[in-house]
């Protein structure tokens, strides 16, 4: 009996000694690793949603805010519906924009790991999950906000699915479609709260963006040859000269409008302490000139990781944001 039960042993060490080194050689892995436990489905869905981006989405309260009319009730749950409703029309985008280039993803070297890519996320569950989130969102936003926020949501998905086929192929109106989906975002909360736009409020927030987009691709560019195959192809049509001279135009008309949007009330304090407004100026100036160091050393290339990592960048934001509070507020 000793003598049957050592080669069984050593047989079955063996083998498991085998199993472990074939799960341990690059390509061969675990269920696990490839995402087919039970929870993989969901994970991969939530991270082809880039959860890392809903940070963008907070630009819906830049109308409301502008306003001074941001902390009613009303306005905070109008708002937190609508920051939703945007992050789900983002997320279609995102699901099926992974979907078609899954194949291509495969074979790029950062792509590659993406839920859809790696097979975590089959490709028709991205497309029948993406679908039905582009469906619903503006069917939620016209049930509960109101027509013209429904129709900003559908402008929206459809002009970012285009996007997705054959607009970020074209020079220029790639950056463009971009520049009006921050831009869009800015928009819809006013439109949910029915406050008039004003003029000057768009231009700032429409160049603001372009600066930021523009200054992302240059960094991108500037990148290109450290990390080829990992950027946008569209790139190569693109001069480092000319994207700096876009995203230095857009810094400049930002600035300008801006300025001319402090003066409209006038240069002198009213009823309140001191001309916040025209104060103001001053933090959104060197906000402009500090984030310019970054697209200038070409290291823009996340403008969620520059303003949220850059401690001066924050404090200045902050200021900013205070000094247009108690303009506001007319303290």
């Amino acid at each position: 009996m000793g003598n049957g039960g050592g080669p069984r042993l050593a047989g079955a060490a063996q083998a498991g000694g085998v199993a472990t080194a074939l799960l341990e050689r690059p390509g061969l892995a675990a269920p696990e690793a490839k995402g087919m436990r039970p929870l993989g489905l969901p994970a991969g869905l939530f991270r082809t949603a880039r959860p890392r981006q809903w940070v963008k989405n907070v630009l819906v309260v830049a109308a409301p805010a502008a306003a001074g009319e941001l902390f009613s009730r009303h306005a905070l749950v109008q708002l937190v519906l609508v920051f939703g409703l945007f992050t789900a029309a983002a997320s279609a985008v995102y699901l099926i924009n992974d979907a078609r280039d899954a194949e291509a993803d495969r074979a790029h070297p950062v792509k590659r790991n993406r839920p859809v890519a790696a097979g975590i996320v089959p490709v028709p569950v991205a497309y029948a999950v993406g679908g039905t989130l582009a469906v619903l969102a503006p069917a939620a936003a016209a049930m509960l906000c109101n027509p013209l926020t429904a129709a900003l949501l559908a402008a929206y998905v459809g002009m970012q699915l285009a996007y997705c086929i054959s607009l970020k192929h074209v020079l220029v109106v790639d950056l463009v479609v971009v520049t009006t989906g921050f831009l869009m975002r800015a928009m819809i909360g006013g439109l949910a709260l029915g406050i008039p736009l004003s003029r000057w409020f768009l231009i700032t927030t429409g160049f603001g963006a372009l600066f930021m987009v523009s200054a992302k691709r240059y960094s991108e560019a500037v990148q290109m040859a450290d990390k080829a195959g990992a950027t946008r192809a569209l790139l190569s049509e693109y001069t480092t000269g000319y994207l700096r001279f876009v995203w230095q135009l857009a810094a400049g008309a930002a600035v300008l409008a801006y300025c001319l949007w402090a003066m409209e009330e006038g240069g002198v304090a009213r009823s309140s302490l001191l001309p916040w407004r025209q104060l103001s100026m001053v933090a959104f100036i060197l906000a402009v000139l500090r984030y310019a160091v970054f697209a200038d050393r070409g290291t823009a290339g996340e403008p969620e990781d520059v303003v949220l990592r850059d401690r001066a960048l924050a404090v200045i934001g902050l200021v900013w944001m205070a000094m247009y509070g108690l303009a506001v507020a007319d303290w």
